[in-house]
């Protein structure tokens, strides 16, 4: 592992940040600090298809999730860390990672890492109450009496960052929320995000965004450097494509629709996941596991999905072991690099 890299200490201090990504070989020991307050995995399990009918989902999948869930902790994966958010499933996400906590604590067993994020739909325009109202929705569900990770879900607000940055102080202050962070800003955003927390004396923990070997545009546009420079670790959501990258899925059996990040025809992804089968099969691991190590060896922290015990078990192959550099550049030669959005993905 590495410490942050920088030449100077910008405003925040991003040194008393912590260790941030991993340099070396991730491991299920290894830990990473996300604002100095919170030690973490460097993987998580994004919990969006718990509970979500975009993923199809239906109560009696409960039981595989509750799986997963003791998969994850019975088989000493070291995974410590799920991502879920107020507006998967309208709540019920949250519902269900509350279940399981709860059960976590009538058997005895350590809570892991839980983060979650604040919808901040336009209309909502009364900030710090918008935002408080929220948490404490989120605290409800989940069970908890501190969420540890609270992320701005995307820069839709129309109130001023400062402003929003005042409501996440707000939180931290009245002890609701451990750490904060953002998801889906672009570099000035959350340049501007850092700074106006640094006045009341807060990290910006996070920035998550969507990278992958389908999407590596948050490495070409330099944020993850400028985050790395900052002390703000970057989650990576959808490391896997949505399913694209997992081997699962081929032109003649593409993906149910409504996956709709990194959208791309499975015909135009051949010369990629003939590169990953290629290099899963030197190191003796599945395909998922490759696409979430890139991820790792690029500086960021996946999010990696899980509905069942094999998926678990899948992504945690992904510790262990290191893509060398040149396997990097030969799938940096056949990733795509993808695009900002208008609306939603500035990051």
């Amino acid at each position: 592992m590495a410490s942050i890299h920088t030449d100077s200490a910008p405003v925040g201090n991003p040194q008393a940040a912590g260790i941030i990504y991993v340099q070396g070989v991730p491991t299920p020991e290894t830990r990473l600090t996300l604002g100095g307050a919170i030690s973490v995995s460097p993987m998580a399990i994004g919990t969006w298809a718990w509970g979500d009918p975009v993923w199809n989902y239906k109560p009696e999948m409960f039981d595989d999730i509750a799986a997963t869930w003791d998969t994850l902790q019975a088989e000493h994966s070291g995974i410590n860390f799920f991502d879920t958010a107020e507006v998967y499933g309208k709540g019920e996400s949250e519902n269900i990672i509350g279940r399981l906590l709860k059960k976590n604590r009538q058997e005895g067993k350590p809570l892991p890492i839980i983060a979650t994020k604040f919808i901040p739909y336009p209309w909502k325009w009364s900030y710090p109450s918008s935002l408080l109202g929220a948490l404490k929705g989120s605290i409800e569900r989940l069970g908890v009496d501190v969420v540890d990770l609270y992320q701005i879900h995307g820069p839709i607000h129309l109130r001023s960052i400062e402003v929003v940055a005042d409501a996440l102080a707000e939180a931290v202050k009245l002890g609701l929320v451990k750490s904060v962070g953002v998801s889906n800003y672009s570099i000035d955003q959350m340049v501007r995000m850092h700074a106006a927390l640094a006045k009341h004396g807060i990290q910006l923990a996070t920035n998550q965004v969507e990278f992958s070997l389908l999407r590596r545009y948050p490495e070409t546009s330099g944020m993850i450097a400028k985050c790395h420079e900052l002390g703000v670790a970057v989650l990576a959501y959808s490391p896997l494509g949505m399913g694209r990258l997992t081997g699962k899925y081929t032109a003649e059996n593409p993906p149910p629709s409504g996956r709709r990040f990194s959208n791309y025809p499975m015909t135009e992804l051949t010369p990629l996941l003939a590169v990953i089968e290629k290099i899963a099969k030197e190191h003796d691991v599945p395909m998922s596991a490759v696409a979430l190590n890139y991820t790792i060896a690029k500086g960021a922290i996946p999010l990696g999905g899980a509905r069942n015990p094999d998926q678990a078990r899948q992504n945690v192959k992904a510790f262990g072991w290191r893509l060398s550099d040149k396997e990097v550049e030969e799938l940096d030669g056949v990733a795509l690099i993808g695009d900002k959005g208008m609306f939603w993905q500035h990051g």
